[in-house]
């Protein structure tokens, strides 16, 4: 619990105070029980990060924290924790002049959806499936009250610590992050905004999910919702086999229009597209931080509009809705 003791000391101080009837306990199960075989390294890597005065930050399409008075020494030490931290999927950061080259340009996303959401100006915002953070940093920097982010992965917590480590505290204080699930989510009705990028076609169910979804929001609060499409009209949902570019655990891909349908079903008001697109790969590749397989590796190296299982190639959309 002590990791979380400040963002749980944030949620008495918020209106999210009647989380706190779940919320304590289920992080007490799992630091007991669900805690990965590598996460006492991961946080040791993290306890080991030098503290340094931030004297520069910028939390623009590269998240940054630089000093002036950073030795090369300092500089390596940075670097080779984080390297332990590798694979790095979400960003990129930049920290003491150490680049983190993420596997995805996740502003490439924020600059496509960021025109079109409701401002973020004194808004509670909930990320679900937010990965290490990099949009919370960027959801503060439009103006966010308190950002919150959940994500099952350990890995994650661990490279969202990291971020969290170098920055000011007036802003540290505002970004929270703890290891949950959508699943391990009560009906809080309580954010402004609701983010959920990248997890809809992860779950097996994905009219209860929108239904979950639902349920964190305020009356009047707002969904953005980015998630993979095939072209079709509403009736249009690919089940794919074993695998889609490479991924196991892909189970509904909706077209657009047959989102809009789920949404209107589930009780949404207003959802649109506002931006849709296929994922370029300069958006998603291998780089030092991330040397597994990549975008490039998922596509048929004959025809890349299509995976290599022979599906549609990813194709992005950005929906939003209220409740």
């Amino acid at each position: 619990m002590k990791h979380f003791a400040t963002d749980l000391i944030a949620v008495a101080q918020s209106p999210l105070q009647h989380w706190l009837t779940t919320l304590p306990a289920q992080l007490e199960q799992w630091q007991r029980h669900q805690q990965h075989g590598e996460l006492d390294k991961w946080l040791r890597c993290v306890a080991q990060l030098p503290h340094l005065p931030p004297e520069q930050v910028s939390l623009g399409d590269t998240v940054t924290v630089t000093s002036t008075d950073v030795s090369a020494g300092e500089q390596n030490r940075i670097r080779g924790l984080l390297m332990q931290l590798s694979p790095w999927r979400k960003g990129p950061f930049h920290l003491h002049e150490v680049t983190i080259d993420t596997e995805w340009r996740s502003d490439f996303k924020w600059q496509r959806l960021l025109p079109h959401i409701s401002d973020l100006t004194g808004r509670q915002v909930l990320d679900i499936g937010c990965g290490s953070g990099y949009h919370l940093w960027r959801m503060l920097e439009a103006g966010a009250d308190q950002v919150w982010g959940i994500d099952p992965g350990q890995l994650f917590m661990a490279q969202f610590f990291a971020i969290r480590h170098f920055m000011p505290a007036e802003l540290a204080k505002r970004v929270h992050w703890f290891p949950l699930g959508v699943d391990d989510l009560p009906e809080l009705k309580a954010f402004d905004t609701v983010f959920s990028m990248g997890v809809l076609y992860h779950r097996r169910s994905p009219i209860d999910f929108l239904t979950q979804l639902k349920a964190q929001l305020k009356p009047g609060g707002e969904l953005v919702l980015e998630t993979i499409v095939v072209e079709g009209d509403e009736q249009t949902v690919l089940v794919p086999g074993e695998t889609y570019a490479k991924m196991r655990n892909v189970w509904f891909i909706p077209s657009s229009k047959a989102l809009l349908h789920w949404l209107h079903r589930c009780g949404f008001k207003q959802a649109r597209v506002v931006d849709e697109s296929l994922t370029e790969l300069s958006e998603q590749r291998a780089t030092e931080w991330m040397t597994g397989q990549s975008l490039v590796d998922f596509l048929d190296p004959q025809d890349p509009t299509r995976t290599i299982e022979g599906y549609p190639a990813p194709r992005r959309a950005v929906i939003l809705a209220t409740v």
